[in-house]
């Protein structure tokens, strides 16, 4: 599809290695991000799959800069770029990694506000925002993560 889009969030490599979950409670987390955003930003989203993926896949070549982390990839057409023919689709994807959220993550709560954080990110490429649409949703509902 022409304005099919793959588009991430990718943070600087720094292997923390303090946390570890099964997938269960991971997934729990991813969870909880996308029930925190707000209703009407919720009640946009339609048909969308929302994955979490152990580690970074071929699908995230070409995304990352050298030395960076891949944390998420939205993988679809962007809600701005659908026009009157679209429909009748597979669901767009936004894909959650695992290991690598873990990684950058020193704690528990630092984890859970780097994935939430990861989820309003890929939620705005959905929605379709520019960047400096996304820094301002980011601005708004992201939390600076506790330094414990």
């Amino acid at each position: 599809m022409k304005n099919r889009r793959d588009k991430g969030r990718a943070k600087k490599r720094r292997d923390w290695g303090g946390v570890s979950l099964s997938a269960a409670a991971f997934g729990d987390l991813v969870r909880e991000a996308f029930e925190s955003l707000p209703e009407a930003l919720r009640a946009r989203i339609e048909n969308v799959a929302i994955l979490v993926e152990e580690e970074t896949g071929p699908d995230s070549n070409g995304i990352l800069e050298e030395d960076g982390e891949l944390l998420g990839l939205y993988h679809g057409v962007p809600q701005t770029d659908r026009g009157f023919g679209y429909g009748n689709v597979l669901p767009d994807r936004i894909v959650i990694y695992q290991r690598p959220l873990e990684r950058i993550s020193r704690n528990l709560d630092e984890l859970r506000e780097n994935i939430r954080q990861t989820v309003v990110h890929e939620v705005g490429h959905y929605l379709g925002f520019d960047e400096a649409q996304l820094a301002e949703l980011e601005g708004r509902m992201i939390r600076p993560p506790s330094r414990d």
